[in-house]
């Protein structure tokens, strides 16, 4: 940029140095102009061409390749030097507020959507929409694709149930084999222990653990585990508990592959004398009873609104419904004392279980008069599975519920129970148990859902001795982002949950702790086509 003053001081031009027209002529009248107000006037523009320049230069910076003129540079520097913005950001404050408006209103039914981004591309190109419409089809579009989100996430729960409640292929194989075996093959009949050990069944020197369970496989690496984990499975005594159906196969795996030096004990509830429909008349109630039948059996999404209920919650109340929570060897547990009478201390547990140490030490823990030697699953950094208070599990709302129990009580878990029968037989837990069994039928199921855990929390309060959680590790049947850090440090690991290491839709990195526990070798096995 130049600055020219005429020899005869009549004129000053400013011009540009690259070729650019004129920017400002100054022309002074024919009178004579002192050198002070020539001075004054140099002075002055002086200061005011930096600012010239630098906003000319801002202007280039934008996208202006030429503005040659003094009436492009004034619309393109004006709204600046007036402190005003560009159109842009005024167009974009005026769709936030559209979009707010919006934001209340219901897209209208008769609104035609279009079916993904190329065809709404397209609508726009061709149909000229006013800012507000545009707003009402993306919304539209958006709740659109939020509901088919929702359809599909609650139809994979709903299939992962089915999954989860149904028998795989290999293990109903596995069990229809064995049972044709122990009809054909005289060792596969064979008494279990045999008679010389007998004695040891109920000698309290010994280690006796609880399994109750329909799945032979379930059962084999149970059994497998604890033994191969102990450090003197010599003293190890397994009590296999099975139903009817299931009482021959899993007697043919135990017989045709004992687990020498311990010791394996398979009966069938048919063959307990005391257990009579006189003697728990509970069970028979709970296996009648019309509002059961159709809670576990029944349509799982009637009287569900899938609009409001998220799908965690979905997932937990699917869970609920599993019928082995009506089975009868899920509440044998309660009768544990009676099914055991010689018996003192005991470990219960579950048949989704794998043991990674030796569990003898659970045995030489002081209850201090306790009956039930438990896990807490409130306390701990997972808060998905280790936060778990009764207000979990009952229903609050509930008068009886709100009376008696604390929603913020510590619930403790089924699964790997050290059990002190001797202080179990002094209590009134078994009777407590039936009495909230038989309040929850008469309220037809609305002081809790989930099986035979929430009346066993009632039952057991104030005879629970927590022990510590590195004893047993939970949820690695519902949680894909299990720590296997704390995995190969837990003495005991839980699959409970749906995706139980034998389905597959079992979790792959945490089944291997499972399965290296299972005879891939074994004829049966092989011939069910049961593989890693």
């Amino acid at each position: 940029m130049q600055l020219h003053i005429s020899h005869s001081m009549r004129s000053i031009t400013i011009s540009c140095s690259n070729g650019f027209t004129d920017l400002m002529k100054i022309k002074v009248a024919a009178r004579h102009i002192s050198y002070r107000t020539v001075f004054h006037t140099v002075l002055i523009l002086a200061f005011l061409l930096p600012f010239v320049f630098i906003l000319t230069a801002v202007v280039t910076l934008e996208g202006v390749n030429k503005c040659s003129s003094i009436d492009c540079l004034g619309r393109r520097l004006g709204p600046k030097l007036l402190g005003r913005g560009d159109d842009s950001e005024r167009y974009l404050t005026d769709f936030y507020t559209i979009l707010n408006q919006v934001h209340s209103e219901d897209v209208p039914n008769d609104l035609k959507l279009p079916e993904n981004f190329k065809q709404l591309v397209s609508d726009m190109k061709n149909n000229k929409y006013t800012a507000k419409k545009f707003a009402l089809i993306l919304k539209g579009m958006m709740e659109r694709s939020e509901r088919e989100i929702r359809e599909s996430t609650f139809q994979e729960l709903m299939n992962k149930h089915f999954a989860a409640t149904s028998i795989p292929k290999g293990i109903h194989c596995l069990s229809l084999r064995l049972t044709d075996e122990y009809s054909s093959n005289a060792h596969a009949r064979k008494q279990l222990p045999s008679p010389e050990l007998l004695p040891l069944l109920s000698d309290n020197s010994y280690h006796h653990f609880i399994l109750f369970t329909d799945n032979i496989l379930a059962a084999s690496v149970v059994v497998s585990s604890a033994v191969r984990s102990s450090l003197r499975p010599e003293k190890i005594v397994f009590h296999v508990i099975t139903d009817k159906k299931t009482y021959a196969g899993m007697h043919s795996w135990f017989a045709l592959n004992p687990i020498s030096p311990s010791i394996v004990e398979v009966k069938g509830v048919h063959q307990f004398d005391w257990l009579t429909r006189d003697n728990v008349p509970v069970l028979e109630a709970v296996e009648n009873h019309d509002g059961v039948r159709n809670y576990y059996h029944g349509n799982h999404v009637a009287g569900a609104n899938l609009s409001v209920t998220s799908p965690r919650l979905f997932a937990s109340k699917l869970q609920a419904r599993s019928p082995k929570y009506i089975s009868l060897l899920n509440h044998l547990r309660i009768y544990l004392p009676e099914l055991f009478p010689n018996l003192d201390k005991v470990v219960f547990l579950d048949d989704d279980i794998v043991i990674q140490r030796d569990l003898s030490p659970l045995w030489d823990i002081d209850l201090g008069g306790k009956v039930n030697g438990a896990v807490e699953t409130c306390k701990g950094e997972d808060s998905w599975v280790m936060g778990k208070r009764f207000k979990i599990y009952f229903n609050f709302s509930h008068p009886l519920v709100a009376k008696n129990l604390d929603p913020e009580e510590c619930a403790w878990a089924f699964g790997m129970n050290i059990f002190d029968l001797r202080a179990w037989r002094k209590t009134n837990i078994r009777e407590t148990y039936h009495s909230w069994v038989k309040e929850n039928l008469k309220s037809n199921l609305t002081l809790w859902k989930l099986g035979t855990l929430p009346p066993a929390l009632i039952a057991f309060r104030g005879y629970v001795h927590p022990i510590d959680p590195s004893w047993h590790m939970l949820g690695l049947g519902y949680q894909n982002n299990t720590s296997i850090e704390s995995v190969k440090k837990a003495a005991v690991i839980h699959y409970n949950g749906q995706s139980k290491p034998w389905l597959e839709i079992g979790y792959e990195h945490l089944r291997p702790f499972w399965s290296k526990y299972v005879n891939y070798s074994n004829d049966f096995v092989k011939n069910c086509h049961i593989s890693e």
